[in-house]
């Protein structure tokens, strides 16, 4: 038995909380590390110890394993958890943990080498009996494969992944995909493999101690992906669900289902019972032991083919405890001691249905956002870190109120896990949630994630890898407030606004804003939304209320800085509305049912130094140049590239928005920008053709 007292995390943000949740539950002291940009994040607070690791990036400062070893050895730490990510698949690491008399939370060196290569790993399953898609060799690879899969070797999580369609394109995405794998990874090793449009991204569960004893503890279906990092995720799996229902039904479906193409689900073994077969037969190829993912890519008709082995734990565990009533990490910790499970796993029970909250703009390309969390309020939660037992909504997130969210990692804010009896309820109670949330300071992807949760599809159980392609991301990435309910939101935030510069106010605090003894001008305030450009709000108090013009007949009930109660015309009468309405700065964020709404106030005059040129390419977010794609001078074509940016462990093209000559490069390889910094300018050809002429 390896007695295990004190636990360090070799990782940050939410799965080094999540751990240290099961590590306090059991009785065991904690120890942190962090990196200088995470000196003041919740992990760094909670821990008993926590010890810097002095850098930003994840190459200075979490990917480096002698420092994490030194790190526990000197806060008197007796055990390692990697969490997932940075070092967690690391075997050297692995083997550095244990060689300092530590104990390493995780599986035998050998199993992580052994699924360390993609490439090795699916020939070794192949030969275990497990399906497989075979391998490309980049360098062999022709049309006739096309479309292909570029993939990282040595990790996942999206990172070092490539769709090719055009032989052209493999080499430099080829290219690319080494460079984000060697960042995130270490590592620069990539193979191919033949991309399939539409599948399932199906998963299994396994957890395995030293006596023997191999559990699939669930599956997992985690489809809905964007840039091949998982976005949604659920257990039990709809499409093992919907065919192992077919197969129960009898003869006459699995004929009709036969017709319309081939199914090896007819006889013999359920989908279930063959996903978990394969999975087990997986890892005990490897001799593993601990918690475990494998990764299956399955069809319509229930034929699966192995993807990979995730030898840490997994990004979604959460709806596998929520469906099982199993903590997941403290079996870590258990079968790290030396403990043995039971022989059979528990029965899977109800559904869970988790989403990761990120700070990107799925409108955007996906672009990850920067800066503070003013407020991250999700109603309805009733655990954090913990098992759910009844309908309700979990809470796993690395940030808190006046969180900063910096360029050197990761964008996840949180994951939000509901679980209930049914699935349709699962889905709506987490849609709800995430809807009334109150999420303040950067733009995240909640509306399209509540999109997804009431879409049609989604909710029919229809959720392949191409669901944004399938239902469109335009629509599905649309705001959840109407553009009428941003505006009536909008006049919320400037009667606010109004009864806040009153209630500050040294003189006549009591008057109404703007309050005349003859009738005036309405007041006028300006505010400038992300989606809908700007909104120009006109009211005048009047003794026997508010008039706000453009909105006839909106009745004002209550006013206070925060709190603003509307009666508003509708078909059939008056309908009350509340919103909540905070400020931060010049940023405004209004909350009601109708959808949250979040704004600049516009200053009454503008600055002209605060005007930008013409053709200006504006960093979208803080980064690092690594490459230019253009010379100063030179004429560039529209949506060229002309710079790469790196952030957040991923690549970021800023590409020429109209044609024309590039008369401005402010910025060299090598160089951190700001969010908002013009990076360069192209004149446009108009532009360059009227100075022509004069």
């Amino acid at each position: 038995m390896n007695e295990i007292s004190t636990v360090l995390v070799a990782n940050r943000g939410e799965i080094a909380r999540r751990v240290f949740a099961t590590c306090r539950r059991m009785g065991l002291g904690t120890v942190a590390v962090y990196s200088d940009a995470d000196a003041a994040a919740p992990h760094v607070g909670e821990a008993d110890a926590a010890v810097r690791l002095p850098g930003n990036t994840p190459g200075e400062t979490y990917l480096r394993g002698e420092l994490i070893v030194e790190a526990a050895l000197s806060a008197g730490a007796d055990a390692i958890h990697p969490g997932y990510g940075f070092l967690s698949e690391n075997a050297e690491f692995a083997r550095a943990v244990q060689a300092a008399g530590l104990v390493w939370i995780g599986p035998p060196i050998e199993a992580i080498e052994q699924m360390g290569s993609k490439v090795a790993s699916k020939k070794m399953m192949d030969a275990a009996g497990v399906p497989v898609l075979a391998e490309l060799d980049p360098a062999g690879v022709t049309e006739a494969h096309l479309p292909v899969l570029i993939k990282a070797s040595a990790g996942g999580g999206g990172r070092g992944m490539r769709v090719v369609r055009e032989l052209a394109d493999l080499e430099p995405q080829i290219a690319a995909a080494r460079r984000e794998a060697e960042s995130a990874f270490g590592d620069p090793t990539v193979f191919c493999e033949r991309y399939l449009e539409t599948g399932r991204h199906i998963e299994v569960q396994v957890m395995a101690d030293t006596h023997g004893t191999i559990w699939s503890v669930g599956e997992r279906e985690c489809s809905i992906q964007r840039r091949h990092q998982k976005v949604v995720e659920e257990a039990p799996s709809p499409l093992v669900e919907r065919v192992d229902a077919m197969r129960a039904s009898g003869p006459e479906a699995v004929a009709e289902r036969d017709h319309a193409g081939p199914a090896r689900v007819a006889g013999g073994q359920s989908m279930r019972d063959r996903l978990f077969e394969a999975a087990r037969l997986a890892a005990g190829a490897i001799g593993y032991t601990g918690a475990g993912t494998v990764e299956f890519l399955a069809d319509e008709q229930g034929d699966f083919f192995f993807l990979e082995m995730n030898t840490r734990l997994q990004v979604e565990h959460p709806v596998t405890e929520c469906t099982t009533g199993l903590d997941l990490v403290r079996l870590q910790l258990e079968v790290a001691s030396g403990a043995a499970l039971p022989a059979e796993p528990p029965a899977m029970r109800g559904h869970s249905i988790e989403v990761r909250l990120y700070a990107e703009d799925p409108a955007h390309d996906w672009q990850p956002q920067s800066g503070t969390v003013h407020r991250l309020e999700i109603p309805s939660v009733i655990a954090e870190f913990d098992l759910l037992d009844r309908p309700g909504v979990r809470l796993d997130t690395g940030v808190v109120d006046g969180s900063v969210v910096g360029v050197h990692y990761d964008p996840m804010l949180s994951k939000v896990i509901s679980y209930a009896e049914t699935r349709t309820e699962a889905a709506r109670l987490l849609a709800s949630a995430l809807q009334r949330a109150r999420i303040h300071g950067l733009v995240t992807n909640r509306d399209l994630l509540v999109r997804v949760l009431r879409h049609p599809a989604f909710l029919a159980g229809d959720t392949d890898t191409a669901f944004f392609e399938t239902h469109g991301l335009d629509s599905l990435a649309e705001p959840l407030a109407w553009e009428s309910d941003e505006a009536l939101s909008l006049v919320a935030a400037a009667l606010a606004d109004a009864a806040a510069n009153r209630a500050a106010a040294r003189v006549g605090g009591g008057l109404p804003s703007g309050w005349r003894n003859l009738p005036s001008q309405s007041q006028r305030k300006s505010y400038e939304s992300r989606t809908s450009g700007v909104h120009e709000v006109g009211y005048r108090f009047t003794r026997d209320g508010v008039v706000v013009d453009g909105h006839e007949g909106v009745e004002l009930v209550e006013l206070s800085p925060e709190r603003v109660v509307l009666n508003v015309p509708g078909e059939r009468g008056p309908v009350r509305r509340v919103f909540t309405v905070a400020r931060y700065g010049d940023l405004v964020c209004v909350d009601s049912p109708l959808g949250p709404v979040s704004a600049r106030r516009l200053p009454r005059f503008s600055d002209p130094a605060d005007q930008v040129a013409t053709g200006s390419l504006l960093a979208p977010m803080p980064g690092s140049v690594i490459r230019l794609g253009a010379e100063l001078g030179s004429r560039v074509d529209a949506g060229q590239p002309i710079l790469w940016l790196e952030a957040m462990k991923m690549e970021h093209t800023i590409a020429a928005p109209t044609a024309g000559v590039l008369s401005a490069l402010n910025v060299t390889v090598g160089q951190q920008v700001d969010i908002g910094a013009v990076l360069a300018v192209v004149d446009p050809d108009d532009a360059v053709n009227e100075n022509q002429e004069q």
